[in-house]
């Protein structure tokens, strides 16, 4: 860490988030699943719901959009803690398979300021769709295979995000004729094999924390 940097309040690792630290990282998380409009009204109430459960007994509105000082403040400069943040963030942000360019915004903000994964993040250009370039994708697959869900609520969240089964897979049928097949759309994003993984990785960790079944 770069000397001066100031410590105080630093999360750790390997201890389990401290509350303060955790109600950071999930409102950060919020704030990026939200950034692109994509969620409909139902479901941010639901968000909200899940994040409410996991934090209940402080004032939602205080952390719904924590700035980038109380990143650096709880996560430290250039930590490993703050890339597990911002690996966690990356995937969040490419759950549906592609990337809006507010989200792309935010990112590379935080890996700024949190002087982690600059380089990989510098180079999640994407298409007019959304889509990652593939020069990009072999470092940002190795990049996130990394995530480490230590903290259950963090995993817990991104259970929610992450979809069990690809709910767009089905038959266009008409007059009792199937004319198509629609694939499942989650097996062409690009990261597909990521969040699988990543999902059961959380999986994994609620149920050896407290023997939960997120799913």
């Amino acid at each position: 860490m770069p000397e001066g940097t100031e410590t105080t309040g630093l999360c750790s690792l390997d201890a389990g988030l401290s509350p303060a630290c955790r109600h950071i990282w999930l409102g950060a998380l919020h704030q990026l699943a939200l950034a692109d409009g994509d969620f409909s009204e139902e479901e941010q109430h639901l968000l909200i719901h899940e994040l409410k459960a996991e934090l209940p007994d402080d004032s939602w509105d205080g952390i719904q959009q924590p700035g980038d000082g109380a990143l650096v403040h709880r996560f430290g400069v250039g930590t490993e803690l703050a890339e597990q943040f911002l690996r966690s963030a990356v995937m969040v942000a490419l759950a549906d398979g592609h990337i809006s360019e507010v989200e792309l915004d935010l990112l590379r903000r935080w890996s700024r300021e949190l002087q982690v994964a600059e380089a990989v993040v510098a180079q999640l250009s994407v298409d007019a769709c959304g889509v990652p370039h593939p020069q990009a994708l072999n470092g940002l697959r190795q990049w996130l295979d990394g995530i480490q869900p230590n903290d259950p609520a963090v995993a817990r969240f991104l259970v929610k995000l992450i979809p069990a089964q690809c709910p767009f897979e089905r038959d266009v049928v008409l007059f009792g004729r199937k004319l198509v097949h629609i694939p499942p759309m989650c097996k062409i994003n690009p990261l597909y094999d990521q969040l699988v993984a990543l999902r059961f990785r959380c999986l994994c960790r609620l149920e050896e924390s407290d023997g939960t079944d997120a799913t």
